[in-house]
C-alpha cells in the first residue's frame, strides 16, 4: 500500500509540474485531454485511481511520456529494470498484460513496454499525438496488429512499425502467449526534455 500511495504522490506531483510548464490550467488540461476537471483535481492531490487510457491522454497532451508521469527522480547513469518490478499499465481479460519498463530521458524520449497477450485478447489503443511513431516485435507466439482497420499477422521474430497517430489495436493469435516488446518515440514537444 505505501507504494501505490508513493506511486500516486508522484504522478500528482508530474502532472502537476507538466500542467504548470505548458502553461494550461485544469479546465484546459481537462477540455484537451478528454479528462474531468474533478479527475485531475484528485489526481493533482495524489487520489484516486487513473486508468491507462487516462494517463496517455494526459501524456499525449502535455506532450510528454507516459512514464514521465509516473517516475520520481533520475537516480544514475545507467537503470536496470526487471519486469517483475514494474506492475502492469494494463491487464487483460484473459491474463494479458502491459508494463511500461523505461522511458529514455532526452528531448524525443522513447518508452519501452513488454506485452504478454493472451489468444484472442486484444487492446484497442486511440490514436496518439502526430509525430509518435511505435515499433512491435515479436519475442514469442503471434499476433494481429490492425492500424486504420488493416490486419497485419505477425509472429515471433518479425517486427512493425507504423505512425501511432491511427487508430490501432494489438491482438493475440494462434495457440500460445504471444510476448512482444513495443516502443513508442515520442516527437520533441513542450514539456518533453527531463
Amino acid at each position: 500500500m505505501a507504494e501505490t500511495e508513493a506511486a500516486l504522490r508522484t504522478l500528482a506531483h508530474n502532472v502537476r509540474a507538466a500542467r504548470t510548464r505548458a502553461g494550461l490550467s485544469l479546465d484546459e488540461l481537462g477540455r484537451r485531454a478528454k479528462v474531468s476537471k474533478g479527475a485531475l483535481v484528485g489526481l493533482e492531490k495524489a487520489q484516486g485511481n487513473p486508468n491507462f487510457a487516462t494517463l496517455v491522454r494526459l501524456a499525449d497532451t502535455l506532450g510528454i511520456s507516459v512514464s514521465a508521469l509516473m517516475e520520481g527522480p533520475a537516480e544514475g547513469r545507467v537503470r536496470v529494470v526487471s519486469a517483475d518490478a514494474v506492475m502492469p499499465l494494463w491487464a487483460g481479460e484473459k491474463g494479458g498484460e502491459a508494463r511500461l519498463m523505461l522511458t529514455t530521458s532526452g528531448p524525443s524520449p522513447v518508452e519501452v513496454w513488454r506485452w504478454k497477450l493472451e489468444p484472442g485478447e486484444e487492446y484497442p489503443s486511440h490514436p496518439h499525438q502526430s509525430g509518435v511513431v511505435e515499433t512491435v516485435s515479436v519475442t514469442a507466439g503471434e499476433m494481429v496488429l490492425v492500424v486504420d482497420g488493416i490486419e497485419h499477422a505477425l509472429r515471433a521474430g518479425q517486427t512493425a512499425t507504423f505512425d501511432g497517430d491511427a487508430p490501432h489495436t494489438y491482438r493475440g493469435s494462434g495457440a500460445e502467449t504471444c510476448h512482444l516488446i513495443m516502443t513508442v518515440h515520442i516527437p520533441p514537444g513542450p514539456g518533453s526534455a527531463k
